[in-house]
């Protein structure tokens, strides 16, 4: 089944007739690190990016159809995927690895599951798709309406749901990097956005749409892209700690020709970066500009998700206005502010042009908004005294 494509996210990313309802047959594949406070406090930020990426790096391998692109989006410290009919068994198989990987190789616990649509549309949930096509195989996926937020919270609330770890094999992984450096803000502070509609169906529709307008005369979220159109991204070589990271992603027997090969990969980058010389068929400025393009600082699930390079007045002009949607109780909202973005690489094939990154605000950006946002409706849901 070909899923609609978004072409222009500002016009399009609310609008329901640019997805398509999922059927009963599909299902949804959710996946979050567990303890992420605990981490977050023990420095381990990247850590967290890097397991969310995995799970979009294997789950976008597993789910590909010839010529049919996955919708797979990143979460900062987990993942959410539409998962086709006849797929289910390999994606729970594909989780059940993420997990075991995660949990032995990097330390970090990962609660993975699967729900059905069936039951999300029994429960009157309504789970509707749609992908970001950059071409050559580049895509994100975008969500509307309450049922991804409820897969994921029934995961989390009940154990039956979640897939238990076990080793099996994980294609994609060995596209997974991390090795760009923290990217500063250029325009002020990196400000994090996640908000839900308060109302179900049309009416939750309806406000999220009105939001994200509101949302585009406060700061044209294209012009607040955090990486720019890459123009102020160089290379460097991978820091110690990413190369960890990315060796961790191989056998034991493989990390030192890994190691050779990336340490090799981004030299050529750096080289051709400084001296404005072609290497081959690499291209630094068409690569930085193609990175900067395919991040996925703007995305939809059942509310609006940014990462955004915003100046001081239209950060506090855009908190405002999400108060004042929570106040009217629209939304539950949270905000976070970092003074840098981060960036979590899946390289499918270089030469090809296969690449999409994943942003998130330095130090859990995404994770310290839901925080704000899930106590919000924790706030919401208390009775009246």
């Amino acid at each position: 089944m070909h899923l609609p494509t978004i072409r222009d996210f500002a016009r399009e990313a609310t609008m329901p007739e640019c997805y398509t309802a999922l059927g009963p047959d599909w299902s949804l594949a959710v996946a979050d690190v567990v303890g992420s406070t605990r981490l977050a406090s023990e420095g381990r930020h990247r850590e967290v990016n890097f397991v969310a990426g995995a799970v979009i790096a294997v789950l976008t391998e597993v789910l590909r159809q010839p010529g049919v692109e996955p919708a797979c989006q990143f979460g900062g410290d987990g993942a959410v995927a539409a998962v086709p009919p006849g797929f289910r068994s390999v994606a729970a198989d594909a989780l059940a690895a993420l997990a075991d990987w995660s949990g032995t190789e990097m330390d970090v616990p990962l609660r993975v599951g699967i729900v059905p649509v069936r039951e999300l549309l029994s429960a009157g949930l309504d789970v509707m798709v749609a992908v970001q096509d950059f071409g050559a195989g580049n895509a994100f996926g975008h969500f509307l309406g309450s049922g991804v937020a409820a897969a994921e919270s029934w995961v989390k609330a009940d154990p039956k749901r979640r897939i238990a770890p076990r080793p099996g094999p994980l294609p994609g992984l060995e596209g997974l990097s991390c090795r760009w450096r923290p990217v500063p803000a250029r325009r002020g502070t990196i400000l994090c956005v996640i908000a839900d509609p308060v109302a179900p169906g049309m009416r939750g529709l309806e406000t999220v749409a009105r939001l994200q307008a509101d949302i585009e005369r406060v700061v044209p979220t294209a012009a607040a892209a955090p990486l720019g159109t890459g123009e102020t991204l160089h290379p460097k070589l991978p820091s110690a700690e990413s190369l960890k990271l990315e060796l961790r992603t191989e056998p034991p027997r493989r990390r030192l020709s890994r190691a050779i090969r990336a340490v090799a990969g981004t030299g050529l980058l750096w080289l051709a970066d400084r001296t404005g010389l072609r290497v081959g068929a690499l291209n630094v400025p068409r690569y930085r500009a193609a990175l900067a393009e395919r991040s996925d600082y703007r995305k939809e699930a059942n509310g609006p998700r940014y990462v955004l390079d915003v100046t001081e007045k239209e950060a506090q002009a855009l908190e405002a206005l999400l108060e004042r949607y929570a106040q009217a109780g629209e939304i539950v909202y949270g905000t976070a502010r970092a003074d840098s973005t981060t960036i979590t690489c899946v390289v499918g094939d270089f030469a090809a042009d296969r690449h999409v990154h994943f942003v998130d605000g330095a130090e859990l950006g995404f994770w310290r908004a839901s925080v704000q946002l899930k106590a919000m409706r924790a706030r919401a849901a208390e009775p009246a005294a």
